[in-house]
């Protein structure tokens, strides 16, 4: 699996940021992928779920977007072989690059999985704001309320969090505030759409808390 995301890293913002450990970031881009499959499954299609068929989290829309064409029952979780249309590309490329998650899969890993795997379930706008605020209240930073993908300024109000919290500390403090402002989202969505209700437990269960708290202070700094 490592081996084709690093492709997809080597063509991506990490290699022209200049980085000297892209396997590393590959590596952990594959351990944050692997807990998102753990969570979202294979194919599913649910009548319930306005997202309609999904396979490894991915919908139907997404893929055909990227130009899929296939049954979404077959729709391929790695670029193995001839399979240049995958989940890994469409996480990495859409999920991870496009919302400006790259630099945060080196800086904290722990901090990148909680923003990835919220932006697979919920869209990348949401947790891109979600984040500003938090490094807001918690690093008195002022960060305009944007859903805008984070660029250079948001990267370093984590590192001045950092700086002032502490690297584990300030990685706890941010999954806690984004988990906060996640769960009570979810709450509000079910309490809108009586549709929704039958998947507040689940959400609730799988994306609150779900990234590992001693995962902290893994990243490269």
């Amino acid at each position: 699996m490592t081996e084709g995301i690093d492709s997809f890293v080597e063509g991506d913002a990490a290699a022209r940021a200049g980085w000297a450990s892209k396997g590393a970031v590959a590596m952990a881009i594959a351990v944050i992928l692997a807990g998102v499959y753990a969570v979202e499954g294979g194919y599913v299609k649910d009548p319930r779920d306005p997202g309609g068929a999904t396979s490894y989290g991915v919908t139907e829309q997404v893929a055909r977007d990227y130009g899929y064409r296939g049954d979404m029952r077959r729709f391929p979780q790695h670029c193995d072989g001839p399979a240049t249309i995958c989940a890994d590309a469409v996480y990495v490329r859409s999920y991870i690059a496009a919302p400006g998650y790259m630099p945060l899969v080196e800086i904290e890993p722990a901090v990148a999985a909680e923003l990835i795997d919220t932006a697979v379930n919920m869209g990348p706008r949401r947790p891109n704001r979600w984040y500003r605020l938090t490094m807001n209240v918690l690093g008195r930073t002022r960060l305009p309320d944007s859903t805008a993908a984070l660029g250079p300024a948001d990267v370093t109000a984590y590192r001045m969090l950092q700086a002032k919290l502490g690297v584990v500390p300030a990685c706890i403090a941010t999954l806690d505030a984004l988990d906060g402002r996640q769960a009570a989202e979810y709450r509000r969505l079910a309490a809108a759409n009586p549709k929704l209700r039958a998947f507040l437990k689940g959400w609730l269960r799988n994306r609150i808390g779900n990234v590992d708290r001693r995962s902290c202070g893994k990243g490269g700094g």
